[in-house]
């Protein structure tokens, strides 16, 4: 038993959406902020609540970076900045 060929239509060129690029921010550790400031830096500039500020401070900790935002370049930078103004050391990567 053989089944019939099916048409299949192509989208059409303006169907296509534009591939916007995610960057994500990375948490250096550094011998200087105390775990406790660095909870308290997430919970206020991110929103996370403390089990996962905590998880992200002790991945920094630990492993010596963790992603702690993403988002479109421009978010991703201004979170950067805002890092940078509570004096944690934080760098853009391209996913």
């Amino acid at each position: 038993m053989t089944t019939a060929p099916v048409e299949l239509d192509l989208p059409d060129a303006k169907d296509k959406t534009d591939y916007i690029p995610v960057w994500d921010v990375v948490v250096w550790d550094d011998p200087v902020n105390l775990m406790s400031y660095v909870v308290w830096v997430f919970r206020s500039l991110f929103g996370y609540d403390a089990t996962k500020a905590t998880k992200l401070m002790l991945q920094v900790h630990n492993d010596g970076r963790a992603v702690v935002d993403s988002g479109p370049r421009e978010h991703a930078e201004m979170s950067a900045f805002r890092l940078h103004h509570h004096g944690l050391w934080a760098t853009l990567e391209k996913r």
